[in-house]
């Protein structure tokens, strides 16, 4: 039997009148905030300009950091 209550609540997007799903969030505001593609990452970013995958060490993503260590590894 479903939840009354969340059958009532609403995505939080403005303007989405389309039902709850989790996290605040409809079916499609879900998906896209999984993806990262909302303002609001639900982790940390790569610190890279105009990166938004996930941060690994460093505050970089897996691709930034692999080639931060080549280049160190080309300078010593």
């Amino acid at each position: 039997m479903p939840n009354k209550w969340v059958k009532e609540r609403r995505c939080r997007i403005e303007g989405c009148k389309r039902p709850y799903r989790a996290k605040g969030y409809c079916n499609v505001h879900y998906k896209k905030w999984r993806r990262g593609e909302l303002g609001k990452a639900r982790y940390k970013t790569c610190s890279e300009e105009g990166c938004r995958a996930k941060a690994v060490r460093w505050g970089l993503c897996e691709e930034h950091y692999k080639a931060k260590l080549k280049k160190n590894k080309k300078a010593s």
